[in-house]
This record gives structure tokens, C-alpha cells and sequence, in this order.
């Protein structure tokens, strides 16, 4: 089961969300998943829910700092179809400014449109949260989507400059490796904060329209992105 949501993005006609609902299909997927984790290693952190938080926090890091980052936010705000793939780092990037349930509505909708990363991503989300239920349809989702046949992509996802500064993606990992979340610079996350909102499935969320990726500063603390109609130091 699928609900669609329409929004429109500058520049296009009306985009259609395909944003999945946790419903009980994949059913023996689903108690497979459920009896590996009886019988799984012991993980290196006390609990399932700090060693999900661990990973989410891991994943993001590498979602941020893979070099098709930057060209995957771009599709997303640019395009004339929505790309799954930059609404997987836009969910990264929201993420790592505390805004989870914000990451969770672009995760859906990425692992609607094919992302198994932002199926994965949910996984981790909901079993961080202790919703076990959820976090295995998630993960037989992001099986399914793994073991698929892979389609041709819209176009093809060229290493590009990255979306973070150095200093800022190694601190991010290092924040992770340490069993913290993953968190960007303040003027980052003030970016993030300005802009606009758009309906949610329960409340707004941030919408990416009006982010544009530019040149990442020397000064790696500042801004890599503007919003429309801000000028650039």
C-alpha cells in the first residue's frame, strides 16, 4: 500500500509521493529477519536500540561523504523528476540536524522510488526507537530492493565535488566512532532551519526547493549551500 501526496517543485508540473506504509507484507521475509536476530552475534554496544543508533549514525556519515553526494541533491532540487537518490542525502542531511522524524518522511519516500540505503536507513530508524515491527518490514524492503533486478536509472550519477568540506565529514565520523549522532556545523544547520516547510504525513517538514549546492568555502565552517536569492561571500 502506497499513499500519494502531491507537491509541486519550481519550474516543474506536479510531482506525485509515492511514500510507502509499513503494512505486514513480505511475511516470510519478515519471520526470517525476526528469528536471525534471536540467533545474531552479540553486537559491541549493550543494546539493539544504542547498536541501530550506532549504525544509523554511521550510515548517514557515509551517505554525506560519498562523492555522488553533492550531484544526488542537485537531481532532487533541479530535476524534473524527483530522485530517489537526493532525497536519500536530503533525509541524511536532516538527520544529522536532529530532525528524525523529518529524515524518516524523505527516507520513505526514497525507499518508494527504489533507494534500498533509505529502506535500510528505516530499519535502523525504527529499531533505534524499539518499533521491531516496523524496523523488520523495513529491512525485508531493503532486501527486496538488494536482490531486484537493478533497472536503468535516469541518468547516471558522475563523481562530482563533494557535498561536505573535509574537516566537516571527518568530524562527522569521528562524532559517530565516539557513540555520538552525527551532527553538521551550526551555519549548516541553519541553512537547513530557513528553509521552507511542506505537509508531512503528521506535521510539516523542510522541503529542499530552495537549496542549492555552490563551491564549499576554504573557510570549512561556513556554508557550502545558499538559499535562492542569497548572495555568496
Amino acid at each position: 500500500m502506497t499513499v500519494e501526496r502531491e507537491t509541486r517543485a519550481p519550474g516543474a508540473g506536479r510531482a506525485v509521493f509515492h511514500v510507502p506504509r509499513p503494512e505486514r507484507a513480505h511475511a516470510d521475509r519478515i519471520a526470517a529477519l525476526r528469528q536471525a536476530r534471536l540467533t545474531a552475534a552479540p553486537a559491541h554496544l549493550p543494546t539493539e536500540h544504542e547498536q541501530a543508533a550506532f549504525e544509523l549514525g554511521l550510515v548517514v556519515a557515509l551517505v554525506l561523504g560519498a562523492p555522488c553526494a553533492s550531484r544526488g541533491l542537485d537531481l532532487l532540487v533541479n530535476a524534473r523528476r524527483i530522485q530517489p537518490e537526493g532525497a536519500e542525502v536530503f533525509g541524511a542531511l536532516l538527520y544529522a540536524t536532529g530532525k528524525e522524524e523529518a529524515a524518516e518522511f524523505w527516507w520513505r519516500f526514497a525507499a518508494g522510488s527504489g533507494s534500498g540505503t533509505a529502506a535500510y536507513c528505516l530499519h535502523l530508524h525504527h529499531l533505534k526507537l524499539g518499533e521491531t515491527d516496523d524496523a523488520d518490514y523495513w529491512r525485508a524492503w531493503s532486501e527486496q530492493l538488494s536482490a531486484a533486478e537493478r533497472q536503468p536509472g535516469p541518468r547516471e550519477l558522475l563523481m562530482t565535488r563533494p557535498l561536505l568540506p573535509e574537516d566537516v565529514r571527518r568530524d562527522i565520523l569521528s562524532r559517530v566512532h565516539r557513540g555520538l549522532a552525527p551532527q553538521l556545523p551550526p551555519a549548516l544547520v541553519a541553512v537547513i532551519d530557513r528553509l521552507p516547510l511542506q505537509g508531512g504525513d503528521e506535521e510539516e517538514v523542510p522541503s529542499p526547493w530552495e537549496l542549492t549546492s555552490g563551491a564549499t568555502s576554504a573557510c570549512s565552517w561556513e556554508p557550502p549551500w545558499r538559499l535562492d536569492g542569497e548572495e555568496q561571500g
